[in-house]
């Protein structure tokens, strides 16, 4: 499992530790003391064949961890199995003291023997159902929550945002009602079992009566109905008719004649999905787990002792390059997986399987493709800005050139181009006095023929909070010609949300329509400070 928490990192280590302690003394175990943070490596014997490893460091710094503070918890936990040993390792890793925090659980079956156990196998962790809710859990714009939430009408078009948000790396469950059966009683007794193997490694939803047409009228070529259950892998295109079959429905029949062979048979993606996916960049620059060495007198370079942590130290440098060239391994994995859908999607559009531009979801993000040009970098989209008229960037191409450094750099440039073609619609009415309000209003309300861009997606301006903080205030006042401010600089509260989360990318802007004619795009780049970026 692979979440993100707005929890700092020594906030959720000490819920883990409390909750692994609850566990261990169910189990009739000791209790381990509470972590001092004296000893960088610290393992606990808490009965037979019972361990607890804990270990804590920096990270360096980089495009990994940015600023100061960033460091890493960890807790391994090994308990005996039949014919073998259970681990468990919990990691957390943040960019700050209290900002963000990436977690990360592993929970393995170490066979004592040549026996067997697939990863399939090795059941969902009672701690995972404990500690998600206290973790107010996401994955990019998604909440990843232990039971199923109840989709309502008003809840459709966040759930479609969800889905083609580029930032999600897990799969998405969306389960749709059969009809004349109540939602509490499907949720309690039908997806409740079948979704339990999936606790942390999927973003679970079911569709009311109410919401099931508006969701399947939306997502033409991605419909469930009558009681199926549909798994949406990350980068729906919703454009793109062979799409579709990328994301497997397993229906009602298959459900009701045997729930636990159907429960395997949904958690085999999500599971493989959370195994082969490369780790965020912060979770890979921990270093692999250093055992530690039993103090001894020291006696010469020559001793037992000495020999004794050399080899240690060469043991945990073959498993760190072990570990590191896993990541590259996945890394390449995902984008030849990428590759081999934007070849797929290509000859689809050959192929007339994709609607033609802005009739299918006008503005929704297609990250496998884009269905009417947009740029599939940011170093591209800057150099055609000059397509915009209305619009002038007057920011620094660098910030937003960094983005492309980024994982789902490709879909946030898309996105950015989707907002971009909408501002420059919005520009050109409103020169003219039609638009009826601001860009919000319009992307509210977006005239037939329009690029419609999501409206949660478009913010008026800062908080009151930001705006009176001389820092952050300062950081808004962004570059705009003489006409506009005498100082050539003007504050740029209104912003687009470029994807999910507190820290994804944004597009400040200054609407200058009824003065200049123009729309001055002064920023676009990772998130400027506020309260949630710390």
């Amino acid at each position: 499992m692979t979440v993100g928490t707005p929890r700092p990192r020594a906030e959720v280590a000490a819920l883990a530790d409390q909750l692994l302690a609850a566990w261990l003394k169910r189990e009739g175990h000791d209790e381990p003391p509470p972590d001092t943070l004296t000893l960088p490596v610290e393992r606990l014997r808490l009965g037979e064949r019972v361990l607890l490893d804990r270990d804590f460091g920096d990270l360096p710094g980089g495009p990994a961890a940015p600023a100061s503070g960033a460091g890493w918890f960890r807790r391994r936990l090994r308990t005996p199995a039949p014919h073998g040993t259970d681990q468990l390792t919990l990691t957390f890793a943040s960019a700050t003291l209290d900002g963000p925090t990436e977690v990360r659980l592993e929970a393995e079956y170490l066979a004592a023997g040549s026996a067997l156990r697939t990863g399939g196998r090795v059941p969902v962790p009672e701690l995972v159902r404990a500690l998600l809710p206290l973790l107010d859990a996401t994955d990019g714009p998604a909440q990843i929550g232990v039971a199923p939430r109840l989709v309502r009408p008003a809840q459709v078009e966040a759930l479609i945002d969800e889905l083609c948000d580029p930032e999600r790396r897990l799969p998405v469950l969306v389960a749709s009602l059969p009809p004349s059966t109540a939602p509490d009683a499907w949720l309690t007794e039908t997806l409740l079992p079948l979704t339990r193997q999936l606790t942390g490694l999927a973003a679970l939803h079911l569709l009311d009566h109410e919401a099931l047409p508006l969701f399947n009228v939306a997502l033409e070529y991605h419909k469930v109905y009558g009681g199926a259950v549909r798994t949406y892998l990350p980068e729906v295109d919703p454009a793109c008719r062979a799409d579709g079959a990328r994301h497997p429905v397993l229906p009602r029949h298959r459900i009701e004649e045997d729930v636990r062979r159907a429960a395997a048979l949904l958690a085999r993606e999500p599971r493989r999905l959370a195994t082969d996916l490369p780790l965020p960049a912060l979770l890979a620059a921990v270093p692999v787990f250093r055992a530690p060495v039993e103090p001894a007198e020291p006696r010469g370079a020559g001793s037992p002792s000495a020999e004794l942590r050399t080899d240690r130290e060469v043991d945990a440098a073959e498993r760190q390059a072990r570990a590191d060239e896993l990541q590259r391994v996945r890394h390449s994995l995902h984008r030849s997986r990428r590759r081999e859908r934007f070849l797929s999607a290509a000859n689809d559009d050959r192929s007339g399987l994709r609607h033609p531009a802005g009739l299918s979801l006008p503005g929704r993000l297609c990250t496998v493709r884009p269905c009417d040009g947009s740029p599939g970098s940011f170093g591209e989209l800057v150099g055609r800005f000059a397509e915009f008229p209305l619009l002038e960037f007057t920011g620094d191409q660098k910030e937003a050139l960094a983005l492309d450094g980024q994982y789902a750099g490709t879909g946030w440039a898309r996105l950015t181009w989707e907002g971009l073609t909408a501002l420059q619609e919005y520009a050109s009415a409103a020169v003219r006095g039609e638009a009826g309000g601001d860009f919000k209003q319009w992307c509210e309300h977006t005239p037939p023929g329009c690029h419609r861009f999501p409206p949660r997606k478009a913010v008026r301006g800062e908080s009151r909070t930001v705006e009176s903080h001389t820092k952050w205030k300062r950081e808004r006042m962004l570059p705009v010609p003489e006409c506009v401010d005498a100082s050539r600089r003007a504050f740029m509260g209104a912003h687009l949300r470029i994807g999910g989360g507190r820290t994804a990318p944004r597009l400040h802007y200054l609407d200058d329509c009824s003065g200049s004619g123009r729309i001055y795009v002064g920023y676009i780049g990772l998130h400027l400070t506020n309260t949630r970026t710390n």
